[in-house]
């Protein structure tokens, strides 16, 4: 089997399209999220805190120079990303669960029957029936 041949095998096996299709939609996922937290969730807050933006918090540590940047502390840059994180953390946590919970009744409805059981309980119906 030659290179490209295997090549294209593993390509489209199920598992490699499903794993690129969810991180093409995990990117975008993220990137909702983010405009959720910086365009909805922090200007309300901002709002409550006296119109603090918090993508702008910062303390400098070193002033520029002719010779050298600013050195600046982004903790407002941060404390938004972790925000994006927590939020993308409970929206996956949520999906897992729920797609979990429906596998479970799933696999409740697909339990089977062992064969040695269905034929002792047609043994036993044939049994009573003699009778």
């Amino acid at each position: 089997m030659g290179m490209l041949q295997e090549f294209r095998d593993f390509a489209v096996k199920g598992n490699v399209v499903d794993m690129a299709v969810g991180i093409i939609i995990g990117a975008a996922f993220g990137k909702i999220v983010s405009s959720l937290v910086a365009d909805v969730i922090m200007p309300p807050i901002g709002v409550l805190l006296g119109g603090v933006d918090f993508s702008k918090l910062s303390f400098v540590l070193l002033e520029a120079t002719d010779k050298a940047p600013e050195v600046v502390v982004k903790y407002g840059q941060f404390l938004q990303t972790v925000i994006d994180f927590t939020i993308i953390a409970f929206a996956v946590f949520i999906l897992v669960k729920i797609l979990n919970s429906a596998k479970k009744k799933e696999q409740e409805k697909m339990v089977e029957i062992p064969k040695q059981e269905i034929l002792l309980t047609e043994i036993r119906d044939l049994l009573k029936a003699q009778k």
